[in-house]
């Protein structure tokens, strides 16, 4: 992560004292996964690695406006408006252990999987950074960050349709620190480090899809996902981050590349919606906004329909985002059935 700034270290930590920016943001990522993932596949053991890029020159404020400078009022007079120079630059690399098995659960196929994290810095870590202005955000470090389980995944199918329901937590497993910064007058504040990967708090994650299929050989697949996020308290902070909700949409077309339809080409449209539905709480909350953010873009993809491998690029634009980064996401994703 690299987040650039033009604000001098004292008068940002007394902006960071009196002001808030953003507030929290939940565990899910809405740009990592490929539009047909949130549906089980058939019984059989998978692994996966999702690489995930996300890079922004943009903080907006609750407004969606992006905040190109600030107000910092003086004692005894208007004060300095400074200006703000954001770049922020964050891979992750999740790999995914996924299992799904032969027999049926309430008529569904039953799956399960698990999947860590590994990344030099969390969106989170950078929006607390972004709300003092105040410290130095450039690093390189890389570590582990929150793990993902999710012991339930039903999968029902029928000829045209099929759904899916999950139910999953966010382990605070990742790298996570709170720094305390002491005031010229003696109070002592605290923010979470910036070069932190976990985010300091458990979740628990509820998830829908469902698909339909025009036609039953599944060459073409409309999906919608649903997934509802419930945070705990945040470590170091009297804060209990918002709820939050997220949609996933896709259009998903096989194209067969070979007479045999060995090798598969997957093109398809994306997008993702997600809002934050209830408020921060605690006296620690930073912000009475709820985030927002808006993205669209496209995925292509090379089955290899013998081997079991699939390779999957897909790039999003967030083209609206309120209280939190704008930006763009770029993934390139592997999977093998064994």
């Amino acid at each position: 992560m690299n987040v650039r700034k033009t604000l001098s270290a004292a008068l940002a930590v007394t902006f960071l004292a009196t002001t808030a920016v953003a507030g929290e943001v939940g565990h899910y990522n809405p740009g990592v996964l490929n539009i047909r993932d949130l549906l089980v596949p058939e019984p059989g053991f998978y692994a996966a690695l999702y690489n995930h890029y996300y890079t922004s020159g943009r903080l907006n404020d609750g407004d969606g406006d992006p905040i190109d400078s600030i107000h910092v009022p003086g004692p005894a007079g208007p004060g300095l408006h400074l200006d703000v120079d954001v770049e922020l630059d964050i891979y992750a690399a999740v790999p995914t252990l996924i299992w799904v098995s032969d027999w049926r659960f309430l008529g569904a196929r039953y799956g399960a999987y698990i999947a860590p994290t590994l990344a030099n810095s969390s969106i989170n870590a950078a929006l607390s950074t972004q709300n003092g202005f105040a410290r130095d955000a450039d690093n390189d470090s890389f570590a582990f960050g929150d793990i993902l389980v999710q012991p339930l995944w039903l999968g029902w199918s029928l000829p045209n349709l099929e759904a899916a329901f999950g139910y999953g937590f966010y382990a605070p497993t990742g790298k996570y620190d709170v720094d305390t910064v002491t005031l010229p007058h003696g109070a002592i504040i605290r923010a979470e480090s910036d070069d932190n990967i976990g985010y300091g708090f458990w979740t628990h994650q509820l998830q829908a899809a469902g698909a339909w299929y025009p036609w039953t050989d599944k060459r073409t697949a409309v999906v919608l996902g649903t997934t509802y996020e419930i945070h705990h308290d945040k470590d170091g902070f009297d804060v209990t981050p918002g709820h939050d909700l997220t949609l996933n949409w896709g259009i998903s077309q096989y194209l067969p590349l070979t007479q045999s339809r060995n090798v598969v080409a997957e093109l398809g449209i994306a997008g993702y919606d997600s809002w934050q539905v209830t408020e921060d709480a605690g006296d620690d909350a930073t912000s009475e906004v709820q985030d927002s953010v808006h993205a669209a873009g496209f995925q292509a993809g090379l089955i290899q329909v013998p081997w079991g491998v699939s390779v999957n690029f897909h790039y999003f634009y967030e083209f609206a985002a309120d209280d939190r980064f704008q930006g763009h996401v770029l993934g390139l994703n592997l999977a093998k059935k064994f």
